[in-house]
């Protein structure tokens, strides 16, 4: 059985730098992403929205496939989107394996925040856990707006991450978003 891989494959009209693109994102974290509208009052959470409108962004598909796609070691990649989908996916891990058991949504939030705002390797950089299927970007500012972006991305999976995490309201992570702490997608750590 293969990987599940992004539904916005097909979206060729976004920028792409080296072979990142750069997607539309439903967030209110400042960035270069160009921002999709806020969700409506009757979709009080992120699992309420439907994939085939248009609020669902790579980052609601991230977290929704994460799960399964942490079950496969491979991974072929058939796009632009697909790569998103894995930094985001990664990025997840990492966040997963900072919450601990005993940690509160304060803390955690905390933890979490602190490492989407950290400096992170981009594609090209020795850091980079993937630079065999990324390619870097051409120039400085390209550079700069793929870590805007990234940065952008990573903030906001956090918060979406954490409403997930500490979604039954008990202020304890839930035990079954933990139990994927120690799946290494890929193999690989960010």
């Amino acid at each position: 059985m293969p990987a599940y891989h992004s539904a916005f494959l097909q979206d060729t009209d976004v920028r792409v730098i080296g072979n990142f693109t750069l997607l539309p994102l439903r967030t209110r974290t400042r960035g270069p992403a160009y921002t999709l509208s806020p969700l409506p009052a009757n979709i009080t959470n992120d699992l309420d929205i439907d994939p085939d409108g248009e609020h669902y962004d790579i980052l609601d598909e991230t977290i929704t496939l994460f799960r399964a796609n942490t079950l496969f070691r491979n991974f072929e990649i058939k796009g632009p989107a697909d790569r998103v989908l894995i930094y985001g996916i990664l990025f997840v891990s990492d966040c997963l394996s900072r919450i601990k058991p005993s940690m509160s949504l304060r803390d955690s939030e905390k933890a979490l925040q602190t490492a989407a705002l950290d400096h992170f390797a981009l594609p090209g950089d020795p850091a980079f856990p993937l630079n065999a299927l990324y390619q870097p970007p051409r120039d400085r500012m390209e550079a700069e707006a793929l870590r805007g972006y990234i940065s952008q991305m990573r903030q906001e999976l956090v918060i979406r991450l954490l409403n997930r995490v500490y979604a039954d309201g008990s202020g304890k992570p839930s035990k079954w978003w933990l139990s994927f702490t120690k799946r290494r997608f890929m193999g690989k750590n960010l």
